[in-house]
């Protein structure tokens, strides 16, 4: 059973590099588009495609609002051959175990099932702390917390990309949100990955990316214990182009952070807010 992945970017020159390495070699190919940016994120790009030729399939194309947004990803979905694909996004970095997983499971249940939900560790302030999970709106497969779907059957009926970037998803020919589908069919596999959305992606400015400006969280997180295992990714050899991830917070975010952090938690906690951006 083959299986791709998708990884659309704009201005994620920060991550970029780790998060298709960190899946490259488990999946058959990676379709890997570059929406326009401005910063190094299609050197580094190309970088991946010298890196990975036979794996890695590079284009530019033109992205200038959120719902340019929903029709390109439709053309990964009508660019894609495989029976089932991966949503990888330029800012999440899989652990090699977590990702060899999750491509088992769809070997073996793929003909089965139609979608795979997984949980994540948000990162917040730098790559030491991530975000409490009483934060996580999102409901699938049963749960709610931090967690996306992040494994599709291509095969599921009509299946096509809608709604605009901010609340964007895969909707069956009904119009029907694929994880809301028979639920017998959206399962959850405890594969998790690190998602770095709320850091600080690229040194352009955040304005130049629809949306990009409000998911920079100045919060203080929960710190990972001294020996937490971080992705293999991390420590393996990469261009000079792409920058370690270990620098820490500076004083100002933390000291705003520090203010804004306890008006987050009391807001969460009275106020749930609706699931999108």
């Amino acid at each position: 059973m083959k299986i791709w992945a998708h990884t659309l970017v704009k201005n994620e020159e920060r991550y970029l590099w780790y998060s298709v390495a960190s899946v490259v070699d488990a999946v058959d190919r990676v379709l890997l588009w570059d929406s326009g940016s401005s910063d190094n994120t299609f050197e580094i790009a190309k970088k991946l495609e010298e890196a990975f030729p036979q794996k890695i399939a590079l284009r530019k194309v033109r992205q200038e609002n959120i719902y340019d947004f929903t029709r390109i990803r439709q053309e990964m979905l009508d660019a894609t051959e495989s029976d089932w694909f991966l949503v990888v996004d330029g800012d999440e970095i899989w652990w090699d175990e977590s990702i060899r997983l999750l491509c088992e499971t769809i070997q073996v249940k793929g003909d089965d099932i139609e979608s795979i939900v997984v949980p994540n560790y948000i990162l917040v302030g730098d790559v030491f702390h991530y975000q409490e999970r009483a934060a996580g709106r999102y409901k699938l497969a049963g749960r709610m917390g931090h967690y996306n779907l992040r494994a599709v059957n291509r095969k599921i009926e009509g299946l096509k990309s809608d709604k605009p970037h901010g609340t964007w998803g895969w909707v069956d020919g009904s119009g029907k949100m694929i994880q809301d589908r028979d639920q017998s069919k959206v399962i959850y596999v405890d594969v998790p990955y690190l998602h770095a959305s709320f850091l600080r992606r690229s040194r352009a400015s955040n304005h130049q990316v629809p949306k990009r400006a409000r998911k920079l969280k100045h919060e203080i997180g929960i710190p990972f214990p001294r020996d937490f295992y971080y992705p293999e990714v991390f420590f393996r050899e990469r261009p000079e182009i792409v920058k370690p991830v270990w620098e820490k917070m500076d004083r100002g975010f933390f000291f705003r952070a520090l203010f804004e952090t306890p008006l987050k938690k009391i807001k969460r906690r009275v106020w749930r807010g609706s699931v999108g951006y």
